[in-house]
């Protein structure tokens, strides 16, 4: 029992201490998406030691510290994205303007189940799709969305970053923009909601840090904190939502929550995981979701799996310019951060990519 509590207690406490690395590879990186996980196999860990462990000595204990410190490190950072913590301010704030839902899914290029998507959008009837993975496969699939969304930008790409975006709302402003890379597609749309409220969406699916992808999260790091400050210099009602490749936690989405000044709905709702859609034990929230103060959340959660390995992401919400309950919602970065952001957008631009390039629209 000794052996299996030592072999086991080794690799969770290598997995729990990589993170505090400022190494962006993918090695460092990785173990933020599991979190969760390492909080609960460091917990059974030592349990397990506590209970079968017959020859307790100084090593012994010096490894139960370890694994005791580490549990409660990934608690505290995990508490606010559980619905123990204080939530965001809840529904009854006045509406000025209508609700608007969305659909974010990433469908898993490969995957060719076209019809549970198009299925679950006539069932939920959201105001706004964004697919991402979505290739040239996935756009004739999606043709049929097209009579209830007129208003549409299509990116079809076969490197795993296409996007596709539909909307049922009158459309002021539809574009795409490429911050780091030419083969690395965002949405930018100015949209109205159905009694003419004005508000900026972002659509986002920069490249994860993976030993099949890419060696570091340079390029998901300079892409999200480059749509951070974007998102900056609009004075309106915006969110942000996709397929982060990055949990809600991980020093980058909170760098990336203070640059934009936004707020992340999960904090008190929940961890609303997407990822992977069929493990529910490997599970974790790599689909996010960022509103401004003036974005009241009404429904935010996960709809049925589509056959991909992301569970699709819904979330319905209101427009209110006047109150200002949120505001203390708001983080803004330090003075040390701003130059490390700059950094790390510098340093997401100028990373070489092994994917093919491909022209910009």
């Amino acid at each position: 029992m000794e052996i299996i509590y030592y072999i086991l207690s080794s690799i969770w406490i290598i997995a729990g201490i990589l993170p505090f690395i400022s190494n962006q590879h993918w090695i460092f990186r990785v173990w933020e998406f599991g979190r969760i996980q390492l909080f609960i196999l460091h917990s059974l860990t030592l349990i397990f030691g506590l209970i079968l462990v017959d020859e307790k000595d100084k090593f012994f204990w010096l490894v139960s510290l370890l694994n005791f410190t580490l549990s409660v490190y990934h608690a505290v950072v995990l508490f606010p994205y559980t619905t123990l913590y204080k939530k965001n301010p809840s529904n009854d704030v006045p509406k000025h303007s209508d609700s608007v839902s969305i659909i974010s899914v990433n469908v898993y290029q490969f995957n060719e189940s076209f019809q549970e998507l198009i299925d679950l959008v006539k069932e939920v009837k959201p105001d706004v799709i964004l697919t991402m993975e979505s290739n040239q496969a996935w756009d004739d699939g999606m043709k049929v969305l097209e009579k209830d969304y007129p208003n549409f930008k299509k990116i079809p790409l076969e490197n795993t970053y296409g996007m596709h975006f539909y909307t049922s709302l009158k459309v002021r402003d539809l574009k795409v923009n490429y911050f780091v890379a030419d083969d690395l597609p965002s949405i930018e749309a100015e949209l109205l909601t159905k009694d003419g409220n004005s508000f900026r969406l972002f659509g986002v699916h920069p490249p994860p840090p993976s030993p099949t992808e890419e060696d570091n999260s340079k390029e998901r790091d300079g892409e999200l904190l480059s749509i951070a400050k974007r998102v900056t210099e609009d004075d309106g009602p915006v969110v942000v939502v996709g397929d982060f490749n990055n949990v809600a936690w991980a020093k980058s989405s909170i760098l990336f929550r203070k640059t934009s000044e936004l707020i992340d709905p999960r904090i008190g709702r929940g961890f609303v995981s997407t990822f992977h859609a069929k493990y529910r034990l490997l599970r974790f929230p790599i689909d996010l979701f960022f509103h401004s103060t003036d974005v009241f959340i009404e429904e935010f959660k996960t709809l049925r799996n589509i056959n991909s390995d992301h569970l699709p992401l819904y979330c319905k919400f209101y427009i209110n310019k006047v109150e200002s309950v949120q505001d203390e919602e708001v983080e803004v970065l330090e003075e040390e951060e701003h130059e490390e952001v700059e950094e790390m957008i510098e340093d997401g631009i100028e990373e070489e990519s092994d994917r093919p390039v491909v022209a910009k629209e």
